[in-house]
């Protein structure tokens, strides 16, 4: 059976309202009857700005934040209203019969006279007579995901679940703690690092040029997602510490340091070793050597950041999330010099 067209959306709003390193408390008000406000995810800690979406790329390229979830949407009484009104609404439309209008009969059926299906259970008066001892739940679309299909295949019926109770197992997209570490991975604000360089922005066609990031500056993000309403509150946090570069010279006539571009994070946190004086000749640990000048252009160095990123949430729940990556581009001239004197 299709899901009703609601004259209010039958989402709970995913809207996050927070900015970067800032916390955020958004709850559903209640008027003490059991009638709570949509659910809404807060975020806090290193979120993008807005709570909008962040910069951190998944290392999987297969690997896919939630395009939908169950969450909890109204108590019984406003459920009533809302529902009940909109299908009286569209009954009383000129032209509904045949299919649509056998669907909405149905659907009144459903929720007022205990009328079910397997393992969905029927509802009578729409469940008012617990209103306060749970809430309906409702598909929440990511508003992130490109694909409609994806983000519209959440197409169950709101279903009740009573306070403290897990969703019926039939709904396997229930928001968990691992659903909203997701959310907290998509929208995880990296920091936006240069790569510290010598020389800087300037070099000379087969100088060794050193490059690294001192762990001050280098250090590890977290980000929380969290859900709280009457009889359900869950959270997730993630947490990214940085584990490699990857250096991308922007030509293909250059070499790298070490051969495949990736320098390791050292033991103390940083990467790569600062240039001292007297290592000019010296193979850096992390770097690069450029092979032809950049004439009367520049090269494109990108510094790419691999992120190893964990979870945890309620219950002791946790886990691994995939690596994430982020990159930022320097402009680096290179002349046509054999040599310099440092």
């Amino acid at each position: 059976m299709g899901v009703l067209a609601l004259a209010e959306p039958a989402y709970a709003g995913e809207q996050p309202g927070n900015t970067q390193g800032s916390n955020t408390e958004q709850s559903g008000g209640g008027d003490g009857s059991g009638i709570y406000a949509t659910a809404r995810i807060t975020y806090s800690g290193s979120v993008a700005k807005g709570g909008g979406r962040g910069n951190v790329t998944s290392a999987d390229v297969n690997w896919t934040p939630p395009p939908c979830w169950y969450a909890p949407f109204l108590g019984a009484k406003d459920f009533k209203k809302l529902m009940s009104k909109d299908i009286e609404s569209q009954m009383n439309t000129p032209g509904i019969g045949g299919t649509a209008g056998a669907a909405l009969s149905e659907l009144k059926r459903h929720y007022e006279d205990d009328y079910g299906w397997t393992d969905t259970p029927g509802y009578k008066d729409y469940n008012v007579e617990n209103d306060g001892k749970g809430m309906f739940w409702a598909a929440v679309e990511n508003p992130d995901e490109p694909d409609i299909l994806k983000r519209s295949s959440c197409n169950d019926l709101p279903f009740w679940v009573e306070n403290g109770e897990a969703p019926p197992p039939q709904h396997e997209e229930a928001i968990t703690p691992e659903i909203l570490a997701a959310l907290a991975y998509q929208h995880m604000q990296l920091p936006d690092t240069k790569v510290t360089l010598a020389p800087e922005g300037t070099t000379k066609v087969n100088l060794p040029t050193w490059a690294w990031l001192d762990k001050a500056v280098f250090d590890e993000v977290q980000a929380t997602a969290a859900l709280n309403v009457p009889g359900f509150n869950i959270q997730a946090t993630t947490t990214a510490k940085p584990v490699a570069l990857k250096l991308e010279p922007g030509t293909k006539d250059a070499d790298t340091y070490p051969a495949s571009g990736e320098c390791a994070i050292n033991a103390d946190g940083s990467i790569g070793e600062p240039y001292a004086k007297g290592k000019a000749d010296e193979t850096p640990p992390c770097g690069l050597r450029y092979l032809r000048s950049s004439g009367n252009g520049t090269y494109k160095l990108r510094a790419t950041i691999t992120w190893e990123i964990a979870w945890t949430g309620t219950g002791g729940a946790g886990g691994d999330l995939p690596n994430g990556t982020f990159g930022a581009e320097q402009d680096i001239t290179v002349q046509e010099i054999q040599s310099i004197n440092r």
